[in-house]
């Protein structure tokens, strides 16, 4: 016997239909994809550190992918040469992330940015004392000149004379 307006059937069948619309987005998908090839990526660069690399790199005995520590009180080994392996392998991979996703995406987003509008300036300098002050000052809050207003601002007098010279004498 079937219950059709059971409250809890209705629940259960949105939250299904829910995540059936979550899975098929495109998004996911292609996440999913993303990291299948990831981890095959990661296999062909595993591969390529320890039978091509590692035995190129000069060691005594085997081959670095060999290197070990024997343990005398437990009679285990360190595996040096594994770790040497896998250390190269991340370094490739964060390479190959960095230099083929990280900064082509960084340029995308910051070729669509949309640009920044420069902001009108909220102080000016004083053409007197060369003090910064509120653009909408009349006088100048160090020096207390009158200012000109923003239209005729002017530039500022030349330089006086150093105090210890004396004055230009007419004749």
């Amino acid at each position: 016997m079937a219950f059709f307006n059971n409250p809890v059937e209705q629940r259960a069948k949105k939250t299904l239909s829910g995540f059936q619309t979550f899975i098929l987005r495109g998004n996911v998908v292609d996440l999913a994809v993303g990291i299948m090839i990831g981890v095959a990526f990661s296999g062909v660069v595993t591969a390529l550190v320890s039978d091509v690399i590692t035995p190129l790199i000069p060691v005594t005995g085997n081959s670095l992918s060999t290197v070990s520590i024997k343990i005398p009180w437990t009679g285990g080994k360190v595996l040096i040469g594994t770790f040497i392996n896998t250390l190269i392998t991340f370094l490739i991979l964060a390479a190959v992330i960095y230099f083929f996703v990280v900064q082509p995406v960084n340029a995308l987003v910051a070729r669509y940015k949309p640009k920044e509008q420069e902001a009108a300036p909220a102080t000016r300098d004083c053409p007197y004392c060369l003090s910064s002050i509120n653009i909408m000052a009349t006088r100048c809050a160090y020096c207390t000149s009158p200012l000109p207003p923003l239209q005729q601002a002017q530039p500022a007098p030349p330089p006086q004379q150093a105090q210890g010279a004396p004055p230009p004498q007419r004749s």
